[in-house]
């Protein structure tokens, strides 16, 4: 018998020893987690137990070969039957009871060992008789599944191994696993050193394996390339890393900080050797689970495959959405602000300490700094190891010293990367408005210079330089949507207008009157609405503000209706047209009206119909009364300079022009309608479209159309009557003869600052209260503004010779730059420092030395400059090397020892901003670390950049890579052409031109985007 030779007594002990030995290890082997145990059938089981307590070798009881084929479904698929029960259908025995049976009795052949895990579920420890049994298949291959069991034990790393194995996928390849539960949901497997148990997978669940794609995008994710057809999206190869971004909307601050870290050497290589892979950190409290660090090595992978003109990063830009709120939707931001975001959480990610410990920090008292400065880092690292500590962070030394006790305070601390400040300029630029008495003369634009802590008054001193006009006789105003803003005192900090503000400045009159009988009345202008305003309580009409408000000084004797008519007329000479003489005999011939339109073609008679079409907008009306007669013609095309030398006439003494509000619009049409003007009557100087950002919200420049016909003239000014346009066969005239008679050609109404609030007047008294400062409106009727006030006309200035010159960009020194990083400043007052000798907070003198710096040294300009009272972006030139930045001098250690690393850097890379404080536009130059070319990097397109063109105004963050760690480039450098090396997307977001768009070399022309 083949069972009775291999159990000899020669083979294996006596039966007492074998019973001994089985009861001995089941009695004292307990549960440990991780540990095999093996299921043994009950009946075999019973049967060696009477077979080794009989004494006897030969007797019948002999149980023969362990034999689990009860336990089985089939003996094909061995499957074990469900519900098996404990005790009852098998037993389980420890891993060395098993190896002595199996030595013993042997096994009957073809038949797997039940080797069985014990997992540690929650409160208890249990051996897994059914491990889970999950499908496994690839993402392009999904029918293709095979059935396989885990223990709940085994880590996801397992699960990936066999995957490989029976799948037979290339050694190398990166491969990602996704878990689909019977919902169809998908759930990626980030920790493969998680365990199936912790990572919820159980039976009938499908793990799919997915490898990257030679263009670094997954299967299952791929972004929409920027391709620009079909046939490209295999057969493209470019240079790797010569890769744009698609701007997602706002997003070229994103895009400018990645395209910098993509251009970093040392932390390129490192995800695309895909080292970042083993360094996950999962379980970092500060983290982001690893998911920063994965979106980013998409990208760069992508990025650095060679396949791609173009990137979306939609993928990346959710992810640090999610984790930092400040980023979520397209909003602009900084690419400063994302750098350190980004840095700290790929520092974060990537962390190789798991457990960080508690340091308690020590100050120096009194020990060498070498000692403390080795203390600190040694410390630093305790916590911090990883890439981005390896390639950015540095040590610098921080010295405290209080201003009472005289206590020194000296810790060694790391960073990421250097924000040095820029040297302030004590002087500022402003660009204002001057409006001069002369009632003919435009708005002029000036760009002065004042002290940037000065007042008021120092604006209008300078001023006063260019004009000859005294400063007591300006006052000067914030202009906002057609009101003043504010009305500044004399006193006031200049620090409270911004650069954006749309100031004006006022020149006043003389009066001969005391000071205390002088009013300073703000006008505004509004136009009625044809329809009444029932929501303010009353039957008013509603009205809206237009054109750019007045501030003028007026003998408080002559705030009367009459007299500040009479002056607002005169004020407003320049584009408001006074009625002529025949206007003015025509209020009494209103039964004729019918008759004079059936001799007039679309309301304007045949004899002005010529004048009409030609180039003469309604700025070349003669101004002086009584000429626009319908039997005149115009000398000539009248052109603009020729109105300025006819427009002086003197004013009417009364303050009742006899307007009719029905007169023949043949007369007044041609000449005064606000709608068009050629631009190539204006003078030179002349901006017509009106002073830049007098209206920052609502109100459009004037349009300057082509020459309308008669229809389309007429079309427009039926549109600009603010009501509904009247039918085909219906004259405007012909309306107006159901009006009330109006005399003048406008109303006053005082009203509150905003210009809405009307108050009661007196009727044919004072038009203006005292009590504080006096506002007051002229209201026009919709017809009335459109035959007697010249919109274009309005809206023109003149720039003065100073607009000309050019502003010259103050120049300095990167060096300048880091030696005020190491100046020795005071503490404001709400960062004080706490003394722990005084025992109270301090105003301490603080000053930083560098230590020790690192493989890629990021230096940030501070170029926006933010105070208690002011904001600002400086536009200083830095100089700044392209090689042999020499750190030497500003190293706290002059002597470095042999071990110590160089302090010589070269440039790679330097974000760009472009624009102020409320918008602008960022860009990259970059040296590609393969073939040593410099490009130009703004969003989806990339170009060629030369050496000399990268030194700019808008250079905002410079990346330094030490020479010791340079590499010579692999790869020759290309054949730059003045093509582009990469292709525009069709679909990059919607861009402005940028005033500092002609700065840049790298393109003929670069559009900046609204941000």
């Amino acid at each position: 018998m083949t069972a009775n030779s291999r159990c000899s007594a020669a083979e294996s002990p006596g039966l007492e020893t074998q019973r001994r030995e089985i009861e001995s290890l089941l009695r004292e082997c307990e549960l440990r987690a991780g540990e095999s145990w093996y299921v043994v059938d009950r009946r075999w089981f019973d049967q060696w137990k009477e077979f080794v307590e009989t004494g006897d070798q030969n007797s019948t009881s002999f149980p023969g070969q362990i034999d689990n084929a009860e336990l089985f479904e089939d003996l094909d698929s061995y499957h074990l039957k469900d519900r098996l029960v404990e005790d009852e259908d098998f037993v389980l025995v420890p891993a060395e009871a098993w190896h002595k049976l199996l030595s013993w009795y042997g096994m009957v052949d073809d038949q797997p060992p039940l080797e069985r895990k014990v997992v540690d579920l929650p409160s208890t420890l249990k051996v897994e008789v059914y491990p889970i049994e999950i499908f496994l298949c690839l993402h392009s291959n999904m029918e293709n599944a095979v059935t396989t069991k885990f223990s709940r034990t085994d880590s996801i790393h397992l699960i990936q191994r066999a995957m490989c194995q029976a799948f037979s996928v290339p050694p190398g390849s990166e491969c990602r696993l996704w878990m689909k539960s019977s919902d169809s949901s998908c759930e990626r497997l980030r920790n493969v050193h998680m365990s199936v148990l912790d990572a919820c997978l159980s039976s009938g669940m499908t793990v799919i394996m997915e490898t990257r794609n030679a263009d670094g995008t997954w299967p299952s994710s791929r972004p929409q390339i920027m391709r620009n057809s079909v046939e490209e999206q295999d057969s493209y190869r470019g240079q790797p890393g010569v890769c744009g971004l698609t701007n997602l909307g706002n997003t070229c601050f994103m895009n400018s900080a990645l395209q910098c870290l993509s251009n970093t050497p040392p932390l390129t290589e490192y995800f695309l050797q895909n080292s970042y892979v083993d360094e996950l950190n999962f379980t970092n409290p500060l983290g982001m689970k690893g998911e920063i660090a994965e979106a980013y090595a998409d990208v760069i992978k992508q990025m650095w495959s060679g396949r791609h003109y173009s990137v979306v990063p939609r993928v990346f830009k959710t992810k640090v959405g999610h984790f930092a709120s400040q980023f979520l939707g397209y909003q602009q931001h900084d690419s400063q602000e994302l750098l350190s975001f980004l840095l700290d959480g790929l520092h974060e990610d990537l962390n190789r300490v798991k457990n960080k410990e508690y340091i308690e920090l020590r100050d120096a008292d009194g020990r060498q700094d070498q000692e403390v400065a080795e203390e600190a880092w040694r410390n630093h690292l305790r916590r911090n190891d990883s890439v981005i500590v390896d390639t950015f962070h540095g040590l610098f030394k921080s010295t405290l010293v209080c201003p009472e006790c005289h206590k020194v305070s000296v810790t060694f601390d790391p960073f990421c990367y250097l924000s040095v400040p820029l040297p302030v300029s004590k002087e500022r630029v402003m660009e204002v408005f001057f409006v001069s008495l002369d009632p003919y003369a435009k708005p002029v634009q000036h760009r002065v210079v004042v002290p940037k802590a000065g007042k008021v008054s120092d604006l209008c001193s300078a001023l006063s330089e260019m004009t000859s006009v005294p400063p007591t006789q300006m006052v000067v105003a914030d202009v906002f949507n057609h009101r003043f803003y504010k009305i500044y005192n004399m006193g006031e900090s200049l620090s409270a207008i911004l650069d954006r503000d749309d100031i004006f400045v006022y020149e006043l009159s003389v009066l001969e009157e005391q000071p205390e009988e002088q009013v300073l009345l703000a006008l505004y202008l509004r136009e009625r609405s044809h329809y009444r305003d029932y929501g303010s309580g009353g039957g008013s009409y509603g009205t809206s503000l237009f054109g750019h408000p007045l501030l003028l000084n007026v003998p408080r004797s002559s705030c009367s209706q009459e007299a500040l008519y009479n002056l607002f007329l005169q004020r407003l000479a320049r584009y408001v047209r006074l009625p002529d003489p025949s206007e003015e005999l025509e209020e009494e011939e209103e039964d004729d009206e019918e008759e004079l339109y059936k001799t007039q073609t679309n309301g304007i008679s045949d004899d002005d119909e010529q004048e009409e079409v030609e180039p003469a907008g309604p700025s070349q009306t003669d101004y002086s009364c009584g000429d626009a007669t319908p039997n005149r013609k115009s000398d000539g095309n009248t052109t603009e300079p020729q109105a300025e030398e006819n427009h002086i006439q003197p004013l009417p003494d009364h303050g009742d022009p006899g307007e009719n509000s029905n007169g023949s619009q043949s007369q007044t049409e041609p000449g005064c309608s606000g709608d068009t003007n050629s631009a190539d009557d204006m003078d030179p100087g002349e901006q017509s479209s009106g002073p830049a950002g007098a209206d920052r919200s609502s109100k459009p420049p004037a349009e300057q159309p082509h020459e309308p016909t008669e229809e389309e003239n007429e079309e427009d000014k039926q549109e600009e009557a603010c009501s509904p346009s009247p039918p085909a066969n219906e004259h405007p005239a012909k309306r107006r003869a159901c009006h009330v008679r109006r005399k003048r050609l406008f109303s006053i109404q005082a009203v509150n600052s905003n210009g809405t609030t009307e108050r009661g007047m007196g009727e044919g008294g004072s038009a203006v209260s005292f009590s504080s400062q006096p506002y007051v409106a002229i209201d026009w009727e919709p017809d009335m503004k459109k035959r007697f006030y010249n919109e274009n006309e309005a809206e023109k200035y003149v720039k003065h010779a100073s607009m000309e010159v050019p502003q010259q960009h103050m120049t300095v020194q990167l060096q300048q730059c880091i030696e005020l990083f190491t100046t020795v400043e005071t503490l404001e007052e709400e960062n004080p420092w706490y003394c722990p000798v005084c025992k109270k907070h301090q105003l301490a003198t603080k000053k930083l030395d560098l230590w020790s710096l690192p493989e890629v040294l990021i230096i940030h300009l501070k170029r926006f400059s933010y105070t208690k009272f002011t904001r600002e972006k400086l536009d200083s030139i830095v100089e700044f090397p392209l090689r042999d930045l020499d750190f030497s001098g500003f190293l706290l250690r002059k002597t470095l020892s042999s071990e110590e690393p160089p302090s010589r850097y070269d440039l790679i890379a330097v974000s760009n901003h472009y624009g102020g404080l409320r918008d602008g536009h960022y860009t990259t130059y970059a040296k590609n670390k393969d073939n040593g070319q410099w490009y130009y990097f703004d969003d989806s397109k990339v170009t060629y950049a030369t050496e000399d063109q990268i030194v700019t105004n808008a250079a905002y963050v410079l990346f330094y890579q030490r020479q010791d760690k340079i590499r010579k480039p692999t790869l020759p450098a290309p054949n730059t052409g003045p093509t582009s090396s990469s292709q525009t997307s069709s679909d990059t977001a919607s861009c402005k031109d940028d005033e500092d768009a002609a700065e840049l070399g790298a393109a003929s022309s670069i559009t900046m985007e609204t941000e």
